[in-house]
């Protein structure tokens, strides 16, 4: 029973969000993992860190249930299901998370799962800069091809979605700040990882 309550009570710590998002070097710090996690996602896609990072606050705000807000009916009075099917940390829909799964070989992936998550978004990021042409660094017009779909970026769907761009140069902004907050960190987070190895 004891054991039972542990577990518990452990497993809300573990997807609890971080408490300081708006700095990295704290994100990791308190998410001890979650570095890990980003270095594995950044050395197999070859995606760097802040990228996904600063999609994901954006997303989800780090919440590994986020779901987006209900689409409502008669006059927005009753509420009628989602207005996607969008889910979790990285708030993917289930279509092209199905496509990740399937073209990744990771069936047993989970949206609520960091690890998975970030891997997906660095699987999406290296797709939109095969596809689009997109550099993997430019985290503005990431977020407006993770938001759009391909199609509509290459549509440029965007540009009739005035609130979508403001929302993108926010991301473009915090993944700045992200990468120059990383730098000062990174070094520190890599030597801790080696110590935890070892201890």
């Amino acid at each position: 029973m004891y054991l039972a309550l542990f577990l518990i009570l452990m497993s809300g710590c573990a997807t609890k969000p971080p408490t300081q998002k708006e700095n990295i070097c704290e994100i990791f710090y308190e998410k001890r993992d979650w570095f890990d996690a980003a270095a594995d996602m950044r050395e197999k896609w070859g995606v760097p860190i802040h990228v996904p990072m600063a999609m994901m606050y954006q997303e989800s705000s780090f919440r590994h249930d986020a779901l987006p807000p209900r689409d409502y009916i008669l006059f927005g009075l009753i509420p009628w299901g989602r207005v996607s099917s969008a889910y979790g940390y990285s708030q993917a829909k289930t279509m092209t998370w199905d496509d990740y799964k399937r073209e990744t070989g990771r069936m047993f992936a989970s949206r609520e799962d960091f690890d998975d998550a970030l891997d997906f978004m660095g699987w999406f990021i290296k797709k939109t800069h095969q596809i689009n042409k997109v550099s993997k660094w430019d985290a503005n017009a990431q977020y407006l091809n993770y938001h759009e779909g391909w199609g509509g970026y290459k549509r440029k769907s965007y540009r009739k979605k005035q609130w979508l761009i403001g929302v993108a140069q926010k991301v473009g902004s915090r993944s700045k700040r992200y990468a120059t907050q990383l730098k000062t960190c990174e070094d520190d987070l890599n030597q801790n990882w080696f110590m935890r190895l070892i201890f």
